[in-house]
């Protein structure tokens, strides 16, 4: 990979943060697919959330094909962080910086399996579970459908998860090889 390239692009990009990490070291553990299942109300619903996106253990051993990823952040300051409609719109920023970041991987030569905030919005209705995903190369699931442990990662990095008042913080992994 050229990273200097690479590295070019991304400094272009309105990040927060960006991380070239090993697959290895992430922790995937059930307790995050159980927010999933009794929080989330997207549960059930679309191709990018459980249970479409597999078992925890399948999930992992999707992201264990690819050695490396790229874990993005974005920051972005709401009215009313308690307003979940308004936080939410601000997503749709940080999924086009993430098709961007993954499009620079691409052009690297590499296969990519990306991660995001996404509990998909790309449809107004979603197929799932009656027919196939009308865009599976442009949708994303969600990090946390997959058992990841995002806390700890960005931890890891230094990355502040919750800042308080009204800063949200947006984060993508791009798995590749």
């Amino acid at each position: 990979m050229d990273f200097e390239k690479l590295e070019e692009g991304l400094a272009e990009l309105p990040l927060y943060g960006y991380f070239f990490l090993e697959t290895k070291d992430l922790c995937f553990t059930e307790r995050v697919r159980y927010i999933c299942s009794h929080e989330c109300q997207m549960y059930g619903k679309t191709w990018a959330c459980p249970p479409a996106v597999g078992t925890v253990e399948e999930c992992k051993a999707k992201c264990m094909e690819y050695p490396q990823y790229l874990l993005l952040c974005t920051v972005t300051e709401v009215e009313d962080i308690s307003d979940i409609d308004g936080t939410l719109a601000t997503r749709a920023d940080h999924e086009e910086i993430t098709r961007q970041a993954e499009q620079m991987v691409k052009e690297q030569g590499f296969e990519v399996y990306t991660l995001s905030t996404e509990a998909c919005s790309l449809c107004q209705t979603c197929t799932y579970p009656h027919g196939p995903c009308r865009h599976p190369d442009r949708m994303h699931p969600c990090i946390e459908s997959h058992g990841i442990l995002l806390t700890e990662t960005a931890e890891q990095c230094g990355i502040p998860f919750q800042y308080g008042g009204n800063v949200v913080t947006w984060f993508s992994m791009i798995f590749y090889k």
